[in-house]
């Protein structure tokens, strides 16, 4: 009975309890909501961010998204947001320079950061150029509608002007170089204008684009040795074109059907089904001319290997590829720049491999002179 009491009466407790809980905070709501609004100078708690706080993000586009919103669109309209074109245009300039430096030594890291910034500047004039070109049949394709000028977000008027600014930049940049590499270098800009055009009128803009692209594969080595070396510049400006033609065909295969419907041409419309049998031939001449150009500048085992292992993920990128999703084909795209970073870091221990390779074979011929 005892028991039976104590239970009851702490029922009653705790029931009594919650009726008040209830009451108070009702009277306090009342009494909140009598006060209205705090005022400046009130008391207010602190409010600590929580997890699902924004997380800090150094990626291109986070950084994009930070600055200034009137500084916004010409960020973008320079694709500062998607640097990837920046590497595949300036992977081929690191190619050619590491092949140019002295055997055992690093590329020289001047000209890698110079050819770096080149890259930046041009990168974003050539889009800036082709997006001036583009802008009525960019309003039509999904991906492209959001683009600055496409938008209505910068005039051509002012992309004109943004445009001269950065032509004047790259032209600072040209101008640190020798006369024979600035000569070379101003050349290229008629590919640079014309480039965007060829969608127009050929299905084969890709290879337009690879001779735009890859000329920094002429013009690194020009710019450390004086001029450039003919049986190793140009089947490494081949190799270049033949990697272009890879990865700008399986960026094409995203568009496809809306430049079918407007007009417009390119390798993935002319390979179709096809494409896989293409990239693969591709793949092929691109390994056989960086292969010779192994030969004619004297490389050791290290770059083979790296050839080996750009082979190996050439193969695994087309085998696997679904050209009727353009997210894979993104995905696709985007890994190309391993293959240039791979093909990079195989010259630069290939280059320094040959000092080893001297120094032993000077040591053999001491040897037998001593003998």
């Amino acid at each position: 009975m005892l028991g039976a009491g104590g239970a009851g009466l702490a029922r009653g407790v705790r029931a009594a309890s919650q009726a008040w809980l209830r009451g108070w905070r009702g009277h306090s709501l009342a009494l909140a909501r009598a006060a209205g609004p705090p005022r400046a100078g009130d008391w207010r708690p602190s409010v600590v961010p929580g997890p699902r706080g924004r997380a800090l993000s150094l990626s291109a586009a986070a950084i994009v998204n930070s600055a200034p919103r009137h500084v916004q669109p010409y960020l973008r309209l320079m694709r500062l947001d998607k640097p990837i074109g920046t590497w595949l245009l300036y992977l081929p300039c690191t190619w050619s320079i590491g092949l140019a430096a002295e055997p055992g030594c690093f590329p020289d890291w001047y000209m890698l950061s110079l050819f770096g910034t080149g890259a930046v500047l041009m990168r974003g004039a050539g889009c800036t150029i082709n997006d001036m070109w583009d802008r009525d049949y960019d309003k039509k394709v999904t991906r492209t509608a959001s683009r600055p000028i496409a938008a209505g977000d910068v005039s051509t008027f002012q992309s004109f002007v943004f445009l001269g600014g950065q032509l004047t930049l790259a032209l600072g940049v040209l101008l640190c170089l020798n006369y024979y590499s600035i000569a070379l270098g101003a050349a290229s800009l008629l590919l640079v204008i014309i480039y965007p055009l060829m969608k127009r009128i050929t299905y084969w803009p890709q290879l337009a684009l690879g001779l735009t692209f890859n000329w920094g594969a002429l013009l690194g080595w020009s710019a450390v040795k004086g001029s450039c070396d003919p049986s190793v510049c140009l089947p490494l400006y081949f190799s270049g074109i033949m990697w272009t033609l890879i990865y700008d065909t399986i960026y094409a295969h995203q568009d496809k059907k809306d430049d079918a419907l407007i007009g417009l041409r390119s390798t993935a419309l002319r390979f179709r089904e096809d494409t896989k049998q293409w990239l693969s031939g591709f793949s092929v001449a691109m390994l056989g001319a960086l292969s010779l150009v192994g030969v004619s500048s004297g490389q050791t085992v290290p770059y083979y290997t790296a050839l080996a292992a750009v082979g190996a993920h050439l193969a695994h990128q087309i085998y696997t590829l679904d050209i009727h999703r353009p997210e894979d084909c993104w995905d696709k795209f985007t890994s190309n720049r391993t293959v240039g970073l791979i093909i990079f870091l195989g010259i630069v221990l290939g280059n320094l491999w040959k000092q080893k390779k001297t120094d032993e074979t000077k040591k053999n011929i001491d040897c037998g002179i001593a003998n």
